[in-house]
This record gives C-alpha cells, sequence and structure tokens, in this order.
C-alpha cells in the first residue's frame, strides 16, 4: 500500500515527531541528548529551516518548525543521518534507531501554533517526568527564559510579552496533537526497576535471569524495555551484555 501522501502547510510551519522504533530509548545518557540537539544546529544552518520548539523525550522527539529552502524530507534525512551514524558507533549497533519516516502535521494559524507550542513543553510534565515545564532540561522551554541560541524565539516573542509566554505554559490544556499511540516510557529507579524484573520474569535473582531459556528472556527484555527500564539499566541488573538488551 503506498504511502498517504503529507499534508502541506500554507505557512511553511510544522508540528514534527519522530520516535524511537519498536518504542526503543533514543537517549541513554546526557550526551546523547546534548549530540541531537548539536546535530539540530548544525542541520539548520546547512538547510536554513527555523525551530520554534523541541523536546526530546526517551524514546521520541517533538519538534515546531518552519520549512527553509530545503524540504523536510531532506532536512531529516540529514539530521536523522548524522545522528544515527554517530549514535550507531558510539554504541556499537548497526541499523535503523527511527520508527519508520517522521510524522507531521501542519500548523496554519496562530491558535494552533501556540497550542502545539505549550502542548510540546508540556510533554515531559504530562509523563511526569517533572513538576513543571522549567525543571525539564531538554525541551526549548528554558531557551525562552535565557536566550539559548538553537530556538528562534524571536517569533514567539514578537507576538507576546515573556509573561504571557510563561503564563500560557501555566494552563493545563488537554490539546489534541500529534503524539505517539504508545503509552510514554518513563525512566524508572535501580530499585523499581529490579521489581519489575522480578515482577514480569519470577526470578529472584541474576542468575535466575540468566539461567532463562533464550526465548524467554529476550520477552522478558522487551517487555521491561516497555516499562521503562533502559537498557543501560537492564544489562547492568541481569549481567546481559549491553547489546543483547538493545537488540530485544
Amino acid at each position: 500500500m503506498p504511502r498517504k501522501a503529507r499534508v502541506k502547510s500554507e505557512s511553511g510551519i510544522y508540528h514534527v515527531m519522530l520516535r524511537g522504533i519498536n518504542q526503543q530509548q533514543i537517549f541513554e545518557d546526557s550526551e546523547d541528548y546534548d549530540k541531537f540537539l548539536q546535530t539540530l544546529k548544525e542541520c539548520k544552518e546547512i538547510c536554513g529551516y527555523k525551530l520554534y520548539a523541541y523536546c526530546l523525550m526517551g524514546n521520541h522527539i517533538h519538534l515546531l518548525m518552519r520549512e527553509g529552502h530545503e524540504p523536510l524530507e531532506q532536512v531529516f534525512k540529514r539530521i536523522c543521518g548524522r545522528f544515527v551514524y554517530w549514535y550507531n558507533t558510539k554504541y556499537q549497533r548497526a541499523g535503523h534507531l527511527f520508527q519508520d519516516r517522521f510524522k507531521s502535521e501542519p500548523v496554519d494559524s496562530e491558535q494552533y501554533f501556540f497550542t502545539v507550542l505549550r502542548y510540546i513543553h508540556q510533554n515531559p510534565t504530562k509523563a511526569g517526568l517533572c513538576k513543571r515545564v522549567d525543571e525539564y532540561a531538554y525541551s526549548s522551554y528554558l531557551e525562552y527564559i535565557d536566550q539559548g541560541d538553537l530556538v528562534d524565539t524571536d517569533y514567539i516573542l514578537q507576538q507576546a510579552t515573556l509573561d504571557e509566554f510563561i503564563g500560557l505554559h501555566s494552563e493545563n490544556a488537554d490539546a489534541s496533537c500529534l503524539d505517539i499511540s504508545d503509552k510514554v516510557i518513563r525512566r524508572v529507579t535501580d530499585e523499581q526497576a529490579k521489581a519489575l524484573i522480578k515482577k514480569i520474569s519470577k526470578c529472584e535473582n541474576v542468575s535466575d535471569f540468566q539461567s532463562l531459556d533464550l526465548n524467554s528472556r529476550n520477552k522478558y527484555l522487551h517487555k521491561l524495555k516497555e516499562e521503562g527500564v533502559s537498557i543501560r539499566q537492564l544489562s547492568r541488573l541481569t549481567g546481559i551484555g549491553f547489546n543483547v538488551v538493545k537488540k530485544y
């Protein structure tokens, strides 16, 4: 079946989402987040797009951007190609990192623009990762407060004062925007991860887990990642190699 054509934006502004393949974690540590932001900045200079908002979640990414002199398809070939090459080299893996092609929706009205802006910045609070939008390190909210150099803040701050911008994000709105259909994967502590391993696999200790038959072990690894246990945690707490955990 042919892919459905993208809906074109009359304004050139889009809400774009990238997600990890099979709900996989995209970012394992702060270096991964920083590298993706660096990649956004490098490709922004090449492609000429404007970036109004971003939020990097554990297994997906939201962007609010205006198309420049390169179409979005070319933009994300650059972004994903650069980041995945670096990521695969770092983690000694091969293959895809992102699920299919990126998803996008047009943003053609000022009202919906501010709805998407708020929605993106509130992603971490909705997922329970923090209580306030200014507590999350990997969204563009703080760029508006601290005058960062990646996001084109002038576009918004010419239409709203900083106080109005802050007030917008204090509103608890349940907007219907482009998002992943699956539940958001949340970070868990080591103690929570140990409890999940015991609950899901019925294993009392590491030796029990390592003694599982391969089909059962791999099924449990996949399930535990779905529950938010990171690849590094699983490898460390079960003694299973990082690349094996990542595969499943």
